[in-house]
């Protein structure tokens, strides 16, 4: 039952004061604030421009078995080592062979520039085998070939200047009619640099209409797109600065921005919701402003806290690459919370009263009737049926939500090989070549390594020969090449050609196949060591590692969000049923994705060529952002319930008046963030189409099905038992507030 607590409410009014003094501070002196913002701006684009960093895909896995391949393959034979591309020609009009002199002087300039370990020319390499598939460098109709070039780095790394070198090496072949394209690590550096632009302006654009419809103000839609896109731009350039120390992927700013926004405008409009309710009752606008911040910017803070939290447990993985990506994220949702706690109260108090002068529609504020507790209208209308049938309500969510998963259980990770690329990147039509003419595993060979460094010179010979028999015997294989020891003697090097492209399944399993049954079969009663290696090899390693790590992320999640809303909300069962609600919404959003596409199912209206596999990483990064975002409503929606049972002590009342003055809030925010992460499916990289999706189904069904639906319902038939605490736990357990001591409203917990 509801009761005073004197000294809690004295230490939530303090907490409050602090937020609630900040925004008064901000609002009363908005030009100091509006300045300090801008010149931040500025100097931060400056300086990010002159000492920030390149995004860069180069990252390692020491403790995977390609990458110690690879680092023996270095160490023994440098010039087999390294990191291979293919530079691929196709002529229809003549063979070659006669452009053998063309094709030696690029071969020699290759294997000029810097980070160039070797160059091999297609023409001087030995005939393909009778009755052996051939898988080059030269075709059986000498139209297609390809040079191998190995760097001492990966070539992605390298800068547009250097492509320039190469484009200048090939030229004597383009200039003799060749067909001539990049393959590889090489084609991913000359590919298009990102232009997030159409897919901002396309957000931008949704989020003004959503806000337009919603709230009818038009100087009430344009605050939240100012304070998130100036937040965002001022994280972006944070960003590039971490750029210089650390090495974040090339998706990291792409990123950022998608999820910047997105709770930039959510966190933006959930502070002027209340603050526009707060001028409605009469305040003025500096106190409303403050009054604001002390409620709704701790919602907000709470909310920023938790996403954060939730992409800090990426670290879990133990994968320097997943963790920076996580990293990046943050950057802007740190930048989104003290735009939303400073730059928004600062806008308010320019703007004062004049917030809905101008209008489309006649404004509304949190409540349909405007004020006070009995609002009547279409979510109160709503907030009754679902008080009076809530089985039938949360039943009709499980159907949804449950409906939408069933694509999960045949979920197959991997990695989106330049087969989906747009046949506008050269890296595409290299594959396609590639694939025409020596068949769809040459653009993913495996490299065989086998160390018998240890093995004593009498034992060597039969061990080549065991070696080769096992290899000889694996499945899966559309060609073996002999093994052939290293200069020293110490390396047996081979290469496996798969049936398949390198992100079929049937590749995966055939490079696992290798590592863990042929391999150790052929070393077997040795002390030789065997490794695959090469891009393919080191891609199935990391979706490996990643695949085994999802459990622990999902964990490490879903415990701490737990614990947040343990300690906010003070009710065991309500932190059962957030965490249990979000992970079901989570697994909707899984199966559309694989849905979409890994069956298929509008993947080629999306740009997308054929069936793909879902990137290994793309499932980690959704389950730590979308459970970060989710909380975003659930801490607004469920401190809306917790007030009104503090407050009435009636918990389905309190539940069915939470809804029917957020749910108007929740939908519009939850449509600007289904826009702008929707907006980056039209993006020419498969996985920030794959994110964007992804994210914007999770959105949809977490604020739509599970807030509107399945929240309600649960916490309908939970009634009071909903806010339950064992004692012992509640002495232990830290206490947050989710939304601050309210100037006036009684000190009650229960």
């Amino acid at each position: 039952m509801p009761h005073s607590r004197t000294g809690e409410g004295d230490l939530k009014a303090a907490r409050g004061g602090v937020l609630r003094r900040l925004g008064e501070w901000c609002a009363r002196h908005f030009v100091i604030v509006i300045l300090a913002w801008l010149v931040a701006l500025v100097a931060l684009q400056v300086v990010s421009r002159e000492f920030g960093g390149a995004y860069s895909d180069n990252f390692s896995l020491p403790q995977a078995q390609a990458q110690k391949g690879l680092d023996v393959l270095k160490a023994h034979d440098p010039q087999a080592g390294g990191y291979s591309s293919q530079i691929v020609m196709r002529d229809d009009q003549q063979p070659l062979t006669a452009l053998g002199s063309q094709m030696s002087t690029t071969v020699a300039d290759l294997e000029k520039l810097p980070h160039v370990l070797s160059a091999q020319s297609p023409l001087s390499a030995p005939a393909t085998p009778s009755g052996q598939q051939n898988v080059g460098p030269l075709s059986d109709d000498k139209k297609t070939a390809y040079i191998t070039v190995r760097f001492d780095v990966q070539p992605s790394t390298l800068g547009d200047d250097y492509l320039n070198g190469v484009d200048t090496a090939v030229q004597p072949l383009r200039s003799a009619g060749a067909e001539v394209e990049y393959g590889g690590p090489l084609g991913e550096l000359a590919r298009p640099a990102a232009d997030d632009r159409v897919s901002e302006l396309i957000g931008f654009g949704v989020a003004v209409i959503v806000l337009l419809v919603g709230f009818g103000s038009v100087i009430a839609a344009v605050v939240p797109l100012l304070s998130a896109l100036i937040s965002v731009v001022g994280g972006l350039a944070i960003l590039g600065l971490l750029a210089a120390a650390f090495t974040f992927a090339t998706v990291s700013p792409t990123l950022a921005t998608m999820i910047g926004l997105g709770v930039g405008i959510d966190y933006a409009l959930f502070m002027l919701t209340r603050h526009r309710q707060n001028l409605i009752d009469g305040m003025d606008p500096v106190r409303a402003a403050g009054q604001a911040a002390s409620t709704s910017g701790h919602a907000v803070l709470v909310s920023g806290c938790t996403v954060i939290i939730a992409l800090a447990g990426l670290s879990a993985s133990g994968v320097s690459f997943i963790s920076l990506l996580g990293v990046a994220a943050a950057v802007t949702v740190v930048s989104a919370v003290v735009g939303a706690l400073t730059l928004v109260p600062a806008l308010l108090g320019f703007i004062g009263r004049h917030i809905d002068r101008y209008h489309v529609r006649p404004p509304v504020a949190e409540t349909e009737a405007g004020a006070g507790d009995t609002p009547q209208g279409t979510w109160h209308r709503y907030a009754q049926r679902v008080e009076r049938r809530p089985l039938r309500f949360l039943s009709a969510g499980v159907a949804v939500v449950v409906v939408l998963a069933i694509p999960l259980f045949s979920i197959q990770l991997g990695h989106i090989g330049d087969g989906a690329d747009p046949t506008s990147f050269t890296d595409r039509r290299a594959y396609d070549l590639m694939a025409d003419a020596f068949g769809p595993g040459s653009n993913g060979p495996l490299t065989v390594v086998i160390d018998q460094t240890n093995v004593p010179q009498s034992q060597r010979s039969d061990l080549a020969s065991k070696a080769q028999q096992s290899l000889d015997k694996v499945q899966g294989a559309a060609v073996i090449t002999p093994l052939t020891p290293t200069q020293d003697g110490d390396l047996l090097v081979g290469t496996v050609y798969s049936t398949k492209s390198p992100q079929n399944s049937a590749t995966t399993d055939l490079t696992n196949r290798l590592v863990d049954d042929t391999l150790p079969d052929a070393v077997q009663g040795t002390d030789a060591k065997g490794y695959v290696t090469g891009t393919t090899a080191t891609q199935v390693d990391f979706r490996d590692i990643v695949a085994s790590q999802l459990p622990v992320i999902i964990a490490v999640v879903v415990g701490l969000a737990f614990l947040i809303i343990l300690a906010v909300f003070r009710g065991l069962l309500v932190a059962v049923k957030a965490a249990v609600l979000n992970v079901l919404s989570i697994a909707a959003s899984y199966g559309v994705v694989v849905a979409v596409f890994q069956w298929g199912w509008g993947g080629p209206a999306l740009g997308v060529h054929g069936k793909v596999p879902i990137e290994s990483y793309v499932p980690m990064m959704m389950f730590a952002i979308v459970f970060g975002l989710s909380m975003d409503y659930e801490i607004f929606l469920l401190s809306r319930v917790h007030e009104a049972w503090l407050r009435t002590g009636d918990a389905k009342r309190s539940v069915a008046h939470a809804l029917e003055i957020t749910a108007r809030v929740i939908t519009c925010a939850a449509l600007i963030m289904v826009s702008v992460f929707a907006a980056f499916i039209v993006s020419d990289n498969i996985v920030v189409k794959m994110l964007g999706l992804g994210l914007a189904v999770s959105v949809l069904i977490d604020a739509t099905v599970v807030r509107l639906l399945m929240v309600p319902a649960v916490m309908t038939l939970l009634g009071r038992h909903a806010w339950w605490m064992p004692r012992w736990l509640d002495r232990v357990m830290p206490h947050i507030d989710a939304e601050g001591a309210q100037t006036g409203s009684p000190s009650v917990s229960h």
